[in-house]
């Protein structure tokens, strides 16, 4: 044994690494084998009984085996390993013949033969081969050298390049060499020519739109029209394995097409939609038609089952769908009670210079694993066109291949040519039963090419001169593949003529039909969508409050854990204090009354789900939403899950550090019901700004582009305390520009029913007191329409005393005040014809105790306070109202963020507004009091955020 150890050094030019382990282990099984033979596995006894490893002719005995036959096979065992794992550069993946896939366009060492120390002499020496699929032996086998290289390159480089052995987990590993390595000698006629009729389709789209529309964008699947009829089996094996509803988010290219292949939109409406016929409002007119989405059913008549599928729409904006697609699907999961997560599967499609550069990609990657996020297992389809709009690969990512971001996350890649329909048909299928069987991510990379430029309009040949002369010499793989078949049997030149003319018969009567053509209902919305109203006449006001009783239970169970739990002594006292607050049903802080409002909602069969950074506990450590047994035994308890043998769902996430990619995959959650209450919190506001893609281009604008509803809650911490720039501000001015009420239009204000609201893209809320923090949420879900809310949270108006809620303000026959008056009874009798009140600051949010404390401190009987707690949509009434209360009165607004910040810049023309229609202030305008402009949010000096705030409250009661 020591002679083989000593023999088995690894020579120089050998991978070091891999070999030495492989020897190392080798080395001790020929050491037991030298001993005892019978103690070693039956297949080592093979392998060293085998007659290539003897000195003789013979099966060689103990102390008989070659040292150099051993060293050379085990070198045939590392070149094995080396193919398994960089066959995949050695891969036919580029239709155009460029460049190599991964730009590495030299051949890796290791999988040369020279690297080894093996000559052309060496080629037909016998080597012992390991059972395996790409031999076709069950147990150890003796084949040529030259044979082992040529089983090796037709199974790992031919059009298809696998990188799978980066995953940890054996199973996997060995699962898809199984799958690689199996023999695969096409697909029967059936399947063929299911295949052929799906390319057919898939160009006709093209080749009919490009006819008809030329100067149009369409953004085109030209050069990569492989995807019609791979996505269209996709589905289909998906339905094989009992997959219910299939989500899917793809980029503008190739959308139209997969709406009308795969989704199976009628053409007649795509048609209409280039024709410019939609009428405003109508579906689909919102935005370009390369964004839009839809819901369909896919019936498969011989499986006797149909598959729902979600297209959801999307903006420019790449890769920003992509954790939407994820809430949606786990959502949908989670509704479905699917806890194996197998009959909901997200699919997404990516560009290759998207795919390595948008971080969202990331973000969205590493929701994977995450208990409150994971959708067991996504699909990722890469259509690489080998180009990002006019720039190269090389240009475009710092790795060999777009994909290798996957790898951080140990999913399966397959690099696929896309001029082979049957490869790439054959990845799908491999990535489908993947995904069903570990409920892992699995990406797909069709290697194919953009005919056009970006857009059909575009001249790609500026900046791609090779690209382009080769494209345009370039054999269309429908024409190869129907010759292909054609050579098989399969079909005939007549089949394929009959096909191509009963498209286009069919694509000239839709474009024939598509003026007239009217969509019969909206088609994203589902059953639980059924009871929820759009462009309502009038909304019903609706009372919030809560019979107290039941307030009181949920009190008492979320101030309390099971007695054997061994509780953290902070919070034992905080629930303590909790049980107390609801005994007297006084002091009822933000947290108990957020407690309250979740706890209502779950007892009436609503599901309510809060994620984002610390949320379990809360960044102020004020929630304690999910409390932990000290004792070290992992043990947790959640007060809220523990009300009633029968109530909703409650789910607390803590998220991974990600506000885009955790914001977006909320946002997808809340489509999918509601009749849910789905929160996002940021740990500050301030950091809600690295998600303003999904605030700009989902959430506010979503339901005007898609006419997607949304009932999603932003919770963002808030409020100027000196704790500097990043900790200070949820940016209440960049949300209130986005809203869509118009600032000269003062609206019906019925106290019953009001459009206002309804007609609104968002709502914006600064909550003061914990009763209406209450309100507010429960308002979410009871209203009959469904708006997103963003609301400024209080950060240390958590604790304070002044800032609390009695229950009576909670109880039955209570609801949300959108502005709450002056409630000194001091202030209050100095109202009236002859009052002496001689300034009404209207405010919003802290800035308001910061003011009444003043106020008591000097004693001023004059000057009146009113908060404005719900800023948009504005409340026009009752600022008017107020005002007249007051007639005498200066109009101030007073807030503690710098004037080009806050609510400013929104509330002062709408105060004026409604003060053009008070008795005694229509020609009154409204003053500014606060901190001055500034380019940053706040000061991180708290001696000079303190004079700041000694100079707005000397400003306000001079």
């Amino acid at each position: 044994a020591a002679k083989a150890a000593s023999l088995l050094r690894v020579r120089a030019g050998l991978s070091r690494r891999s070999l030495a382990t492989t020897a190392s282990y080798t080395e001790s099984m020929y050491a037991a084998w030298s001993k005892d033979p019978k103690s070693v596995d039956a297949s080592w006894r093979s392998y060293f009984e085998s007659p290539a490893l003897s000195k003789g002719a013979h099966a060689p005995t103990a102390g008989s085996v070659d040292a150099k036959a051993l060293e050379d096979n085990l070198k045939v065992q590392e070149l094995i390993q080396s193919f398994i794992q960089r066959g995949h550069n050695l891969s036919d993946l580029d239709p155009l013949g460029i460049r190599s896939a991964s730009l590495e366009d030299s051949t890796p060492v290791e999988v040369t033969l020279e690297h080894y120390g093996f000559k052309d002499s060496d080629l037909d020496r016998q080597f012992v081969v390991p059972p395996s699929t790409i031999f076709g032996n069950d147990r150890p086998t003796q084949l040529p050298l030259r044979t082992i290289r040529a089983k090796l390159q037709e199974v790992y480089c031919n059009h298809i390049g696998a990188e799978f052995s980066h995953i940890q987990d054996p199973e996997q590993v060995a699962w898809w060499r199984e799958q690689i390595e199996k023999p695969f000698s096409g697909f029967d006629k059936e399947t063929s020519t299911a295949i052929m009729a799906g390319l057919i389709q898939g160009t006709h789209f093209e080749e009919f739109l490009q006819r008809k529309f030329k100067s149009e964008k369409r953004f085109g699947l030209d050069g990569c029209e492989v995807l019609v009829p791979a996505m269209q089996r996709l589905i289909r094996r998906f339905a094989e394995h009992g997959v219910e509803h299939v989500v899917v988010g793809m980029p503008h290219r190739g959308r139209l097409n997969l709406l009308v292949s795969v989704m199976q939109k009628p053409l007649a409406a795509v048609l209409k939609e280039f024709q410019s016929l939609l009428e405003p409002g109508e579906e689909g007119s919102g935005d370009v038609k390369y964004h839009l989405g839809m819901s369909s059913d896919v019936e498969y008549a011989d499986l006797k089952r149909s598959i729902h599928l979600s297209l959801l729409a999307n903006p420019s904006h790449l890769e920003a769908v992509n954790p939407v697609v994820e809430g949606k699907a786990r959502a949908e999961q989670d509704y479905r009670s699917d806890g194996s997560r197998k009959k909901v599967v997200p699919v997404l499609l990516h560009g290759d210079a998207a795919f390595a550069g948008q971080g969202v990609v990331f973000e969205t990657l590493g929701l994977a694993g995450l208990e409150g996020y994971t959708t067991g297992g996504t699909i990722h389809i890469v259509v690489n066109n080998q180009v990002g709009f006019t720039t190269d690969p090389r240009f475009s990512r710092s790795s060999p291949y777009s994909t290798d971001i996957a790898k951080v996350f140990s999913a399966p890649i397959l690099h696929v040519n896309g001029d082979d329909p049957e490869a790439v048909v054959r990845c799908f299928n491999m990535a489908a039963d993947y995904r069903q069987q570990f409920g892992r991510d699995v990406v797909l990379d069709i290697v194919c090419y953009r005919r056009y430029g970006h857009n059909e309009a575009d001249q790609p040949a500026f900046t791609q001169p090779l690209m382009y002369d080769r494209i345009s010499k370039q054999t269309h793989v429908k024409k190869q593949y129907a010759e292909f078949l054609t050579r098989k049997g399969y079909v005939t030149p007549e089949w394929l003529a009959q096909h191509e003319a009963a498209l286009e018969e069919s694509a000239n009567q839709a474009f024939i039909d598509a003026p007239n053509y009217r969509r019969p209902v909206a088609e994203y919305l589902g059953s639980r969508w059924g009871s929820i109203r759009v462009n309502v006449d009038g909304a019903k006001i609706f009372n919030t409050g809560v019979d107290a009783d039941v307030l009181r239970a949920i009190g008492d169970a979320v101030s309390a854990a099971p007695q054997d739990m061994n509780l953290h002594q902070l919070i034992k006292s905080t629930f303590n204090k909790r049980g107390q607050v609801v005994k007297t049903g006084e002091r009822i802080d933000f947290a108990l009354a957020e407690a309250m409002a979740f706890g209502s909602l779950l007892l009436e069969g609503n599901h309510v789900r809060l994620s984002g950074q610390d949320v379990e506990r809360g960044t102020f450590s004020h929630r304690h939403a999910i409390v932990h047994d000290q004792s070290g035994n992992q043990r947790e308890y959640m007060p809220l899950s523990n009300l009633a043998a029968e109530q909703g769902k409650i789910s607390v996430y803590n998220s991974h550090l990600s506000e885009y990619g955790v914001l977006g995959f909320e946002y997808g959650y809340s489509m999918a019901n509601p009749n849910a209450l789905v929160c996002w919190e940021a740990q500050f506001g301030d950091f809600a700004n690295t998600a303003q893609i999904m605030i700009d281009q989902f959430i506010t604008s979503g339901e005007s582009k898609w006419n997607r509803s949304s009932g999603l809650v932003m919770l963002l911490p808030h409020g100027y305390e000196g704790q500097g720039p990043e900790h200070s501000s949820a940016r209440l001015e960049r949300f209130l520009q986005m809203c869509n009420d118009d600032e000269s239009v003062y609206p019906p204000m019925d106290h019953l029913a009001r459009r206002q609201i309804e007609r609104s893209n968002i709502q914006v809320v600064n909550c003061s007191t914990p009763a209406n923090y209450f309100h507010v949420l429960r308002r979410q879900v009871h209203r009959e329409f469904r708006k997103p809310l963003i609301a400024m949270t209080p950060k240390s108006l958590l604790r304070l005393p002044e800032a609390a809620s009695r229950l009576p303000d909670i109880s039955a026959g209570t609801r949300f005040l959108r502005l709450i008056p002056e409630q000194n009874p001091d202030i209050l009798l100095a109202s009236g014809p002859n009052a002496g009140v001689r300034r009404v600051v209207f405010c919003s949010g802290k800035v308001y105790y910061d003011l009444v404390k003043e106020r008591e401190r000097l004693g001023v009987k004059d000057i009146a306070i009113a908060r404005v707690e719900q800023i948009s949509p504005f409340p026009f009434d009752l600022v008017h109202r107020q005002a007249d209360d007051f007639p005498n009165a200066e109009i101030v607004w007073c807030q503690e963020e710098p004037k080009n910040m806050g609510a400013w810049t929104y509330v002062c023309p709408r105060i004026e507004t409604a003060l053009a229609k008070s008795d005694h202030h229509k020609s009154s305008k409204i003053s500014y009091v606060g901190r001055a402009a500034s380019a940053s949010t706040a000061t991180g000096d708290k001696i000079q955020h303190k004079k700041e705030l000694e100079r707005l409250l000397g400003q306000l009661f001079a």
